[in-house]
C-alpha cells in the first residue's frame, strides 16, 4: 500500500511524476512542430491507456492542435474514414496496431510508433511485439527535441468521434477552450466528482471514449494523481483502490456488473475505505444493479447524464437517486432540461417526449468536423441554445429526468454507443442477404448486446455463425451481433419503412427500463 507521495500518472507497472510527464510533453510538442504541426492541426492516436497517451494530447495542446483519439479496436476501413475525416496529419500507434494504421493511412500522413510497454501488454493479454523499427520511435524521437518554451493561449478540445445516423464515426469539434473557461471547468469537476486538488483518481475505461477522456484532461488540469487501467478487470480494479488509496473514479455500469458477479469472498479482500466518490455515465444503469452499488460502497455513487456534445447536463448523487429511483438526475447550474411533444410544445412534468438540453454557459460551442447539418438537426426553433442527443423521457415534479427509450436506433452496449445502420450494411454485403434488421436487446452486464434478423435471398440458407464471422471480419468486435435470427420476411411497409419495434420489443417485454 501506497504511503504519501507526489502526484504521478501510471499505469500498470510504470508511473510518470509530474515534472517527467510535462518535460516529455514539452518534448513531444517541439517534434510535432517540427512536423509541420500548429494551430488547429490534428493529431490521431491509436493507443492503449499509458501516460503517452496523456503526453502526446497535452503535447498537442501545447500547439493549439487538437489530439484525435481512435477506437483501437476499429478495422481499417473504420480507421480510414476517422484518418481522413479528422485531417490528422500525425498518428501516433502502439506497435501491435500498426498493421491496421498502415492498411488505412492517408496520403501523407506521417507515423510516430510507441512500443507496448510491458506492463500494459500483460494488462491486455497479449504480448509486446518488438518494434518495428520501420518508424520512428516514441521514446527516441522525442529525446532528440528541446522542451517547447512557448504554449498557444488557447487550448482545443480533444475530438472525440461518436458514431453517426448512417453508422460512419463523425467527429465533435469543440471550440477552443480559454484560460478563465478551463479554471472553471475544473472548479466544477472537483466539485461534481467529489474530489480535492491533488487527489486520488482511477481511470478503468479506454481514453478514447468522451467520459475518461474528459476525465483524464481535467484531472491533469487540477493536478490529480492519477492511475489508468489498459483493460478493465473487475479484481484489479479493487486491487488497484486498494494499493493507491484511490479516492475517486468513474465507471460505466457494465463494470457494476462485473464487479457485483466477483465472488463474496474476492469483494470483501480489498480495502475500498479511502473512496468517496463513484461517478459513472454513458450508459443507462439498471435500478437493481445501482442499489446494490450503493448497498455494498454506501452512498457515494453518483450519476450524470449527457453527451460529448452538452458535457454533463444533469446530476445525480445517491441520495436524489433513492428518493427518486430510476432517475438520471436533475440540471444544474445554468443547465438546463427540457421535454417536448410533437411540434415543439414543451411538454408539462409527467409526460414522456425528445429530451432537450442546455449546457452549461462554460461549456464550449461545438459542430461535427464536416457535417454542419447534423449539428443543426439538433436544434429546436423555439428553444435556442438547447440540443438533442435524441433520447426520450420525462421529467417529474421536482426536475429530476427519467429516460425511457432512444429517438434514434442507437445501442449502447457496455458504455459503447453503436449505430446498427453500419451493421446492416456490412450484412447487405454478405451473399444471400436480402434485408436486414439490426437492434438492442437486454443483456445483463453489457445493458444491451447486438440482435440481427435477416431476410435471405430465396433458396439461400445461411448460419448464424457465418454471419458473425462475416462482420468480424469488416467492423470492430463490439460490432458483431450476439444474436442472429432469420425471418422469412422483415416488416416494412410499402415504403420501405422497416417497423424495428416490432422486432425489438419482445425482447424489452417486461422490463422496468425500456432504454
Amino acid at each position: 500500500m501506497d504511503t504519501v507521495r507526489p502526484p504521478a500518472i501510471r499505469s500498470a507497472r510504470h508511473a510518470r511524476g509530474y515534472p517527467e510527464f510535462l518535460d516529455r510533453a514539452a518534448r513531444i510538442a517541439t517534434g510535432l512542430r517540427d512536423l509541420g504541426v500548429g494551430p488547429g492541426d490534428r493529431i490521431a492516436l491509436v493507443l492503449r491507456n499509458e501516460p503517452a497517451h496523456l503526453e502526446i494530447t497535452a503535447a498537442a495542446a501545447l500547439l493549439g492542435a487538437a489530439a484525435v483519439p481512435v477506437n483501437w479496436h476499429f478495422r481499417p476501413d473504420e480507421l480510414r474514414h476517422v484518418l481522413t475525416d479528422s485531417g490528422s496529419t500525425v498518428v501516433f500507434a502502439h506497435t501491435d496496431l500498426l498493421a491496421a494504421v498502415i492498411a488505412a493511412l492517408p496520403d501523407g500522413v506521417r507515423v510516430i510508433e510507441a512500443p507496448v510497454p510491458a506492463g500494459v501488454a500483460a494488462a491486455c493479454g497479449i504480448a509486446a511485439p518488438p518494434a518495428t523499427g520501420a518508424y520512428p520511435l516514441l521514446d527516441r524521437w522525442l529525446a532528440g527535441y528541446p522542451p517547447l518554451t512557448s504554449a498557444a493561449g488557447e487550448r482545443p478540445s480533444t475530438v472525440i468521434y461518436s458514431s453517426g445516423t448512417t453508422g460512419r464515426p463523425k467527429g465533435v469539434l469543440r471550440a477552443p477552450v480559454a484560460p478563465e473557461q478551463l479554471t472553471e471547468t475544473v472548479r466544477s469537476f472537483l466539485e461534481h466528482f467529489a474530489i480535492a486538488p491533488g487527489g486520488r483518481t482511477l481511470i478503468p475505461a479506454p481514453l478514447y471514449h468522451a467520459a475518461p477522456s474528459g476525465h483524464a484532461a481535467l484531472a491533469l488540469a487540477a493536478g490529480l494523481d492519477i492511475t489508468l487501467m489498459p483493460r478493465f478487470d473487475a479484481e484489479e480494479f479493487l486491487r488497484l483502490i486498494e494499493r493507491h488509496r484511490i479516492e475517486q473514479t468513474q465507471v460505466v455500469p457494465t463494470m457494476f456488473v462485473r464487479l457485483l458477479r466477483l465472488p463474496g469472498e474476492v469483494r470483501e479482500r480489498y480495502d475500498l475505505s479511502s473512496l468517496t466518490s463513484v461517478v459513472h455515465a454513458a450508459a443507462p444503469c439498471p435500478p437493481h444493479i445501482k442499489q446494490a452499488m450503493i448497498d455494498w460502497l454506501g452512498p457515494i455513487v453518483r450519476e450524470y447524464y449527457g453527451g460529448s456534445e452538452t458535457g454533463a447536463v444533469t446530476w445525480c448523487d445517491s441520495a436524489a437517486w433513492l428518493a427518486h429511483p430510476g432517475t438520471v438526475g436533475r440540471a444544474e447550474g445554468t443547465c438546463a432540461v427540457a421535454v417536448l411533444g410533437p411540434g415543439g410544445r414543451v411538454l408539462p412534468a409527467g409526460e414522456t417526449g425528445e429530451v432537450y438540453l442546455r449546457p452549461d454557459d462554460n461549456w464550449p460551442r461545438f459542430t461535427y468536423l464536416g457535417n454542419p447539418a447534423a449539428r443543426t438537426a439538433m436544434e429546436t426553433p423555439g428553444l435556442p441554445g438547447y440540443v438533442t442527443l435524441g433520447d426520450i423521457g420525462h421529467l417529474d415534479a421536482d426536475g429530476y429526468l427519467y429516460l425511457s427509450d432512444r429517438r434514434n436506433d442507437m445501442v449502447i452496449s457496455g458504455g459503447v454507443n453503436i449505430y446498427p445502420a453500419e451493421i446492416e450494411g456490412a450484412l447487405l454485403a454478405l451473399d444471400g442477404v436480402r434485408d436486414a434488421a439490426v437492434f438492442g436487446i437486454p443483456d445483463e452486464e453489457y445493458g444491451e448486446v447486438l440482435a440481427a434478423h435477416i431476410q435471405t435471398e430465396p433458396g439461400v440458407h445461411l448460419g448464424a455463425e457465418e454471419v458473425r464471422v462475416h462482420i468480424a471480419a469488416r467492423l470492430a468486435g463490439h460490432k458483431v451481433p450476439r444474436a442472429v435470427v432469420f425471418e422469412e420476411r422483415l416488416p416494412r411497409d410499402e415504403s420501405g419503412k422497416l417497423f424495428k419495434r416490432r422486432l425489438r420489443d419482445p425482447y424489452w417485454a417486461g422490463r422496468d427500463r425500456a432504454i
